[in-house]
C-alpha cells in the first residue's frame, strides 16, 4: 500500500507558479509531476549527447581544443616518417650498388673505389662521388701471394676444392656391410663387393632415374640408375627389385634386396656396386664412406 501511494504521488501532477509579490498576483503557472520532470531531464541529456556526437563526428570542432593534434599535424608526421624511410632505403641501395661495383672491379683486377662522405659526416644519399683507394704495400704483397703459386694462391685453392668436391660424403651408403673386394683396374673389377646380411635392403646412393632393371646372372638382377650430376651407379646381385625402368627415385630409397639368402655360405654372391663418371669407372670408396 505504501509503494502504491508513493507511485501515485510520484505521478500526481502538481502546480508550479510564479507570482508578483508587489501586485500580489500570479504571473505564470504550470501543472506537472516529478516523473515528467525526470523524463524531461533524461530526454534533454540524450539530446545533448547526440548533438555532441554529431559535432565531433562531422565537424573539426576538436581542433580548437588545446593539446589535440589536428589532421594536418598527423599527416605531417606520417610524411616525415615516410621521407626518413625512403632516405634510409636510398642510402642502403647506393651502398649495395657501390659494393657490387667494387667486387666487380676486384674480380677484374682493378682498384676498388670508396664512396665519399659529406663534410658533416653524413652520407650523401643523392650521389656517391668515388675516390680511388691507393693500394698499400701489404695489399700488393697479398695480391701477388694470392695470384702466385704459393700454398695460399687462389688457383691452388680452386684445384684443391675441385679434388675434394668429388671425395667421400657425396653419396649415401647402398647397404650396411663390409667391403671384401676392392676396386681394381688390373683385375678388371670396376666396383666394390660388399658382404651384407641376408636379404638386406639395397638403396640408391643418390637421386636419379632408373635406366634398366635386367637379369644379369643366376645370382640376381642388375639395376642401373642415372644421376643428375653425370654419375651412373650399377647395383649387381639384387633380388626382388622394387623399381622399374624410367622411375624417378630419391637418395636412400630402397630399390631391392641383397641376393644373399643364407649367412656363412661361401657361395653367396656379394652385392657389387659400380660408379661411373662421364663414361669412366671410378672407385666407389672415394665417394662413399662405408
Amino acid at each position: 500500500m505504501k509503494l502504491k501511494q508513493k507511485l501515485r504521488k510520484f505521478f500526481r501532477k502538481k502546480r508550479f507558479s510564479m507570482s508578483d509579490p508587489i501586485l500580489n498576483r500570479e504571473e505564470w503557472s504550470v501543472h506537472t509531476s516529478p516523473a515528467a520532470l525526470l523524463g524531461g531531464l533524461a530526454a534533454f541529456c540524450i539530446f545533448l549527447f547526440l548533438l555532441i556526437l554529431i559535432f565531433v563526428a562531422y565537424t573539426p570542432i576538436l581542433n580548437i581544443f588545446p593539446g589535440y593534434r589536428t589532421d594536418a599535424e598527423r599527416l605531417h608526421d606520417r610524411l616525415v616518417q615516410s621521407i626518413m624511410r625512403i632516405d634510409s632505403l636510398d642510402s642502403r641501395i647506393n651502398d649495395m650498388l657501390t659494393y657490387n661495383e667494387n667486387i666487380a672491379m676486384i674480380m677484374q683486377g682493378k682498384t676498388p673505389v670508396l664512396p665519399s662522405r659529406q663534410s658533416d659526416g653524413q652520407a650523401d644519399t643523392t650521389s656517391l662521388d668515388k675516390t680511388l683507394i691507393p693500394p698499400s704495400q701489404l695489399d700488393s704483397l697479398l695480391r701477388l701471394q694470392m695470384e702466385g703459386e704459393s700454398n695460399y694462391s687462389l688457383s691452388r685453392t680452386l684445384q684443391n676444392l675441385d679434388k675434394t668436391s668429388q671425395t667421400a660424403f657425396e653419396f649415401a651408403v647402398p647397404v650396411e656391410g663390409i667391403i671384401t673386394r676392392h676396386f681394381s683396374r688390373n683385375d678388371n673389377y670396376l666396383g666394390v663387393g660388399i658382404q651384407a646380411a641376408p636379404n638386406s635392403p639395397v638403396s640408391s646412393i643418390d637421386d636419379g632415374t632408373v635406366v634398366s632393371v635386367i637379369t644379369a646372372t643366376d645370382a640376381g638382377m642388375t639395376i642401373t640408375i642415372q644421376h643428375f650430376n653425370g654419375f651412373l651407379s650399377i647395383y649387381k646381385n639384387v633380388t626382388q627389385p622394387l623399381v622399374s625402368q624410367g622411375q624417378a627415385i630419391k637418395s636412400g630409397q630402397v630399390i631391392g634386396y641383397n641376393a644373399m639368402h643364407k649367412a656363412g655360405d661361401k657361395t653367396n654372391p656379394l652385392l657389387e656396386l659400380e660408379i661411373w663418371d662421364e663414361g669412366k669407372a671410378v672407385d666407389p670408396e672415394m665417394y662413399i664412406v662405408f
